[in-house]
């Protein structure tokens, strides 16, 4: 995982009314804490925060570079984006230190093609992985090249790289590989589905009545 420089400015005002002053200005609110010391509230360009998140991930190692004052390196914790507007509302971040664990939820990437006549469901998207704050691994993959139906990969069947270890539960299905559905199966089901919602239109309209 790459470290990445990030200039932000130090947060005098708080508070809604506040936030959204600093979210017109084209900055993001954010608090930085950890290691026993006193929380700083900052300030995060937008556009740059997120060209970071998308070219390196949530995990990315930030250089913060706070006006006024010492650099300092931190991991994003938590981020809050709107929820109907899609744009960032705050961000909690947490300094780090090298040589420090931290746990992180890692992206599991699935590589390669299961048998024929199957059918591959990815249960989860990212496990829980604690590894060295400067080490982050970006991905982990998982190859299902040539499985069967009936295959089960969990958690604890990852291979983790080199200095991680995986905290997610033993039992987490990640992928599951299933018999692929037969036309027969499919037409089965989508005339049993319509035949349910012609019982439901029916029963609708007795009841009108």
């Amino acid at each position: 995982m790459s470290e990445v420089r990030l200039a932000v400015e130090k947060r005098t005002e708080f508070g809604k009314g506040a936030a959204r002053r600093t979210r017109r200005a084209g900055k993001v609110p954010a608090v930085l804490y950890g290691h026993g010391s006193e929380p700083k509230h900052l300030s995060l360009p937008t556009v740059e925060f997120a060209r970071i998140l998308r070219e390196n991930g949530r995990n990315a190692v930030l250089t913060l570079e706070v006006e006024g004052d010492k650099n300092e390196t931190a991991l994003c914790k938590s981020i809050t984006s709107h929820p109907t507007k899609n744009y960032l509302e705050h961000v909690d971040l947490l300094l780090v230190s090298r040589g420090e664990k931290v746990t992180v939820n890692v992206p599991v990437v699935v590589t390669g093609e299961a048998a024929p006549g199957t059918l591959v469901t990815q249960d989860t998207n990212e496990v829980q992985v604690e590894a060295d704050a400067m080490n982050i691994p970006e991905q982990i993959e998982v190859s299902i090249q040539g499985a069967e139906a009936g295959t089960q990969i969990h958690a604890p069947d990852l291979t983790m790289p080199r200095g991680s270890t995986l905290q997610s539960s033993e039992d987490v299905l990640v992928v599951l590989v299933a018999d692929a559905p037969s036309e027969a199966d499919m037409e089965s089901e989508i005339d049993t589905s319509g035949a349910g919602m012609v019982e439901e239109a029916s029963e609708s309209q007795t009841a009108n009545e």
